[in-house]
């Protein structure tokens, strides 16, 4: 990896989504930082991008490199953290049934994902489903049966869940805005994602183990 998108590219990016993850437009705009459980989430994603070695630490922080390069590296692994939980945060809904539904949907479904093991292309494509589904559902699915105004998506979705009381399902409407914000947020989050160095191959790390 070079070394101007470990000092610069990364971090900046990642920056911009922990930050854009934690707008909200308002009025007045404010900064929310990530709930507890996003925290949790985050750590949970963390552990799979280790496991699946999509985040390799050794190519961040490891003795072999200087230290203004360990200390990018260390900068590159928080900031990763930190969009990670605002990604979490974006994408789930701010309070009720459909919260509590999507904290443990995202809870199993990382969990699985953490004990299959998948490999990096594999979890990439999984995270590009995770975080796609997330964004139609709450911000298509779940803004269309919080429109006061409503439509043919709400018409249809209410008959879906006749049985349900709305109330349970509904949100504070969302400016159109927000939308648009976390679809770029979330599309620069997954390119960060996809950024993060990858292993050597494996003829390059044999030669260095037998010189």
């Amino acid at each position: 990896m070079s070394a101007a998108r470990e000092a610069v590219a990364l971090p900046v990016l990642f920056l911009t989504v922990a930050l854009l993850g934690g707008v909200s437009p308002g009025p007045p705009v404010a900064f929310v930082p990530p709930p507890l459980f996003a925290l949790v989430l985050a750590v949970l994603l963390m552990a799979v991008l280790f496991r699946s070695g999509v985040l390799i630490p050794a190519r961040l922080v490891d003795g072999s490199r200087s230290a203004l390069a360990n200390a990018n590296g260390v900068v590159v692994i928080v900031t990763l953290y930190a969009a990670t939980a605002q990604a979490f945060h974006l994408l789930t809904p701010s309070s009720g049934l459909p919260l509590l539904l999507f904290d443990g949907f995202l809870l199993v479904l990382l969990i699985n994902t953490f004990v299959t093991s998948p490999d990096r292309v594999e979890l990439l494509r999984s995270l590009m489903v995770i975080f796609g589904s997330g964004f139609v559902l709450k911000f298509i699915i779940l803004a269309s049966l919080s429109d006061p105004a409503g439509g043919r998506l709400k018409r249809a979705l209410l008959l879906l869940v006749e049985g349900a009381t709305l109330g349970t399902l509904t949100q504070e409407p969302m400016p159109p805005s927000v939308g648009y914000i976390a679809f770029f947020t979330l599309l620069l989050f997954l390119v960060g994602v996809w950024a993060l160095p990858a292993a050597p191959p494996r003829h390059h790390s044999r030669a260095m183990t037998r010189s």
